[in-house]
């Protein structure tokens, strides 16, 4: 598997054009042969004048950081996507979340595909990447998305392999067969769905489909820690303890909490809740500046587990 991951890696590199040339056949391994006493001494030389090698990474973690990072530059993505990872720190998120490119990862409701763009690549070789969208016929935003989708995945299939759309019931949400994915990732999604009522039963499939020791990451925009959620409810922000006692209703353990994403300049008391502040800037050129220099908002990152079964309770029947 080692050497899969490192072919993949070689072939992303290729992609991105950050492939070395070879060295040229004027090195001075080739005047040292007449150098005599001095050949020791140029081949050290020759050995310091070649170019960067790809070094096998030692362990599965290095392999995945190198992987991401072939992949966040890649030429697939747009010059407005890769300014925002300033501020979404992709590398750092999905390390946390313990992506591996060998996964087969669910990726809720990818709007516009920024995070599409940075994952299919990355399990194109090895892994299987799956969208899931609403049923376009649910409303004109998930058919935008439906479509924006399948045509992003058509226009470079050598980048995205073979990643997958599936769709689903935003009220009673299936997302596959039960126990088949490795990783469920959500971002910015979860306060829609507490405002449309549905977040129960998304958690819900989520736990479903995850296989047992499954992870299950999720991003969104964090409230202040004493507010409730009545107070914010339309803001786009939610409380963190909130999203953590979704999760667990649904039967998953809260694994760990990372402030990868976090903003402490984002003081979440806007005219226009969250969406104040950029990439959206609901606000248009009134105090632009202003929103500009806070950034995008304070987030929780948030990484859950589906329990394995004790051995006596799975094998009973």
């Amino acid at each position: 598997m080692k050497k899969l991951w490192i072919l993949g890696l070689a072939a992303l590199l290729a992609a991105c054009g950050s492939a070395q040339q070879g060295a040229s056949s004027d090195s001075p391994a080739s005047s040292a042969s007449a150098a005599g006493s001095a050949q020791a001494s140029n081949a050290s030389a020759m050995a310091d004048d070649q170019p960067n090698q790809i070094v096998p990474p030692t362990t599965a973690s290095q392999m995945s950081a190198q992987r991401i990072r072939a992949v966040l530059a890649g030429a697939w993505r747009p010059a407005t996507d890769k300014a925002r990872d300033t501020y979404r720190h992709p590398l750092q998120t999905l390390q946390f979340f313990g992506i591996r490119p060998d996964l087969t990862v669910i990726e809720i409701t990818p709007g516009g595909g920024w995070y599409a763009r940075i994952l299919a690549p990355l399990l194109r070789d090895n892994g299987q990447y799956i969208a899931a969208e609403f049923m376009p016929s649910s409303s004109d935003e998930a058919k935008q998305d439906d479509d924006t989708l399948k045509a992003l995945f058509a226009s470079a299939p050598k980048v995205f392999g073979k990643a997958r759309v599936i769709r689903m019931d935003p009220k009673t949400p299936n997302l596959g067969t039960p126990g088949s994915v490795d990783m469920v990732l959500t971002f910015r999604n979860a306060h829609n769905w507490v405002q449309a009522g549905t977040a129960e039963a998304m958690f819900k499939a989520f736990y479903d489909v995850l296989k047992p020791g499954g992870t299950l990451g999720v991003v969104d925009h964090r409230a202040a820690p004493d507010v409730t959620l009545a107070s914010v409810r339309g803001s786009g922000y939610l409380p963190q303890d909130y999203v953590i006692k979704l999760a667990e209703q649904a039967g998953f353990k809260l694994d760990a909490k990372s402030d990868v994403n976090a903003n402490p300049k984002d003081t979440k008391d806007y005219p226009k809740g969250v969406w104040t502040l950029p990439p959206t800037l609901a606000m248009g050129d009134q105090d632009k500046a202003k929103y500009q220099a806070i950034g995008e908002s304070d987030r929780m990152t948030l990484r859950f587990v589906k329990p394995v079964l004790p051995a006596a309770t799975s094998s009973a029947q």
